[in-house]
């Protein structure tokens, strides 16, 4: 570890210019002539983009920094915190550290904890860092994770995984054959050490064609963050081949919105309705999960149509996403489109429409913002229609 970065002088620098360009820094002259500018300056980015997403780490005397890149790919601490609350046990193995902020999680409700990571440079700045953390509980394993586990020959409670896509996958459809390590051809090996394993894959994956891939999935759990899905949990467990729950959550500031229901089971069809009073958009996990008829059967709510994943009610319900009391509703034509919209200001959104937000805000002259917003969507006799409500919540 760079003891120079270290000192007192250098740390302070580098958290005092955080609200400085990089760019701009990147032009003066380096005041620490012994450490190289780039390594100074890569610390400035990437304590900077750590100062939402782990506050735990930014607000810790001499943490180490990888790229910036590192940082934008590594959990949030509000994701992984809710991670941790998935498992239990003593023991866990995470085969791809990384950073570590998941196993920094991990090791508030396990006894022990492996963090293997095959990057040298990187496992050395973990290590450091869950020191400084204070993380005392998590051993730190250099070199391939596999060979790891096999040189252990240890009974996990959990085996982590968070593979990375190949290289020479870009351009494909994202598949978990395509990552290493390869996941599902190394299963039967993974469970010798673990009744029970945690893969976190990117959303990008269709949850559909991971279930072709995985055998002995329980639960597929949907994370998203402020409305943003990021990432997907897939739960294995040795011998299982029931059902496959899907858990979806939505971590906000205030709360969290939970929603799960069984993949295989008998639903049952959804109700439809013309639009009623309120409006109701599901939140983005449940936009990923497809459980937009188990949605309308749970809550007894209606749908605009099969393809819209919009609701509507006449009595205003606790809702797993945005809520909306409608104001107006008219068939998408030209007369009412001038009469309540053109020359104004709405936030727009289009469910089952074919015009897209751009072209519809080109066409009427419609600026983003302010405190009305728009649906422009297809009801249940396949007519365009246009709602326009204020948002609950």
């Amino acid at each position: 570890m760079e003891s120079k970065l270290l000192s007192n002088e250098v740390q302070n620098f580098i958290t005092e210019n955080i609200p400085t360009s990089v760019a701009k820094l990147a032009l003066q002259k380096n005041p620490f002539p012994d450490i190289e500018w780039s390594t100074i300056l890569k610390q400035i980015e990437a304590k900077a983009k750590a100062k939402q997403k782990l506050p735990s780490w930014f607000a810790t005397d001499k943490i180490i920094y990888p790229s910036k890149i590192s940082i934008e790919q590594t959990s949030s601490e509000s994701t992984a915190k809710y991670k941790s609350s998935l498992i239990s046990g003593k023991n866990l193995i995470d085969l791809t550290g990384g950073f570590g902020v998941d196993d920094y999680y991990f090791s508030k409700k396990m006894n022990t904890i492996a963090h293997c990571e095959i990057n040298p440079e990187l496992a050395a700045i973990v290590k450091h860092n869950f020191t400084k953390l204070q993380a005392n509980n998590i051993i730190c394993y250099t070199g391939d994770s596999a060979t790891t586990l096999s040189s252990l020959n240890t009974k996990w409670d959990w085996i982590y995984i968070d593979p990375s896509r190949r290289n020479d996958a870009k351009g494909k459809v994202f598949m978990l054959q395509d990552c290493l390590p390869n996941v599902p051809e190394n299963l039967n090996f993974y469970f010798k050490y673990s009744t029970s394993i945690l893969v976190k894959t990117a959303p990008l994956l269709d949850i559909t064609a991971g279930l072709t891939e995985l055998n002995n999935v329980k639960t597929i759990h949907i994370i998203a963050l402020d409305n943003e899905v990021k990432e997907l949990l897939w739960e294995l467990h040795k011998d299982y081949s029931g059902n496959t729950t899907i858990a979806t959550v939505n971590l906000t500031k205030d709360k969290l919105e939970h929603f799960s229901f069984i993949m295989q089971a008998p639903i049952g069809n959804a109700k439809y309705s013309l639009p009623q009073k309120y409006l109701y958009e599901p939140n983005s996990a449940i936009m990923k999960s497809g459980g937009f008829d188990a949605v309308s059967q749970f809550y007894n709510i209606k749908k605009l149509h099969k393809h819209s994943h919009l609701y509507t009610s006449d009595s205003i319900l606790d809702f797993p996403g945005r809520v909306f009391d409608i104001q107006t509703t008219f068939t998408y034509s030209k007369a009412p489109m001038q009469t309540y919209l053109k020359n104004t200001k709405s936030n727009v959104t289009t469910r089952n429409f074919p015009e897209t937000v751009e072209k519809i805000r080109k066409k009427w002259d419609i600026k983003d913002g302010g405190t009305l917003y728009t649906f422009f969507t297809t009801d249940i006799n396949n007519n365009k229609i246009v709602l326009i409500c204020n948002k609950i919540k």
